[in-house]
């Protein structure tokens, strides 16, 4: 019977110790939205640009829904003034550009992303562009309008991904070498 409490006490400190190592081991959460790892393995890394800015303060990341109408934040917030100029992140046509609900919207699907491709929708802007137009990476397809934001703490841009009706991460978008925070930095050789 001793034996029995032992060999119990024994399994529950090894369970212990392996689930202690698996949390050290474990590498530690990002410190931004920016830095997180892309959602969708699928998505492409094919943006050259930030959509506003050189490297804006994201507000809100992506949360991604449960369900298809669940809450969520389907996009990121990145800070924008009025009048902040809005970039395509890449190349693509545009596929939307005037007023929904209010709110001025360019939607841009992206070039050679697959059947439905990639689209990219940008709001509240303004557009500079009309639909059917090709857009080139960084080239400005409106401003960010003065009212239509839904942000308290600061202006912005609402920036968001999608393929058909599946919801991604905007910030997948993007190359690590664009969403790096802060200076490079060079070792020494020796």
């Amino acid at each position: 019977m001793r034996a029995n409490r032992c060999a119990r006490l024994c399994a529950r400190l090894i369970l212990l110790l392996i689930v202690t190592a698996a949390a050290l081991l474990a590498p530690p959460p990002p410190l931004f939205a920016a830095d997180a790892p892309p959602a969708d393995a699928t998505v492409p890394a094919i943006g050259r640009t930030w959509p506003v800015g050189l490297r804006p303060r994201v507000l809100r990341g992506w949360e991604p829904p449960a369900t298809p109408y669940g809450p969520g934040h389907r996009g990121v917030d990145l800070t924008a003034p009025a009048g902040t100029p809005v970039r395509a992140v890449t190349a693509g046509r545009v596929s939307f550009a005037g007023r929904v609900a209010g709110k001025g919207v360019v939607s841009v699907d992206l070039t050679g992303t697959g059947d439905p491709p990639l689209r990219t929708t940008y709001e509240p802007v303004t557009a500079t562009v009309e639909e059917g137009e090709e857009v080139e990476p960084g080239e400005v397809i409106g401003t960010v309008d003065a009212s239509g934001s839904h942000c308290t703490a600061a202006p912005c841009v609402h920036w968001g991904l999608r393929r058909g009706t599946v919801y991604l991460n905007p910030l997948s978008l993007l190359p690590p070498w664009l969403l790096h925070r802060g200076p490079s930095r060079l070792l020494p050789l020796a």
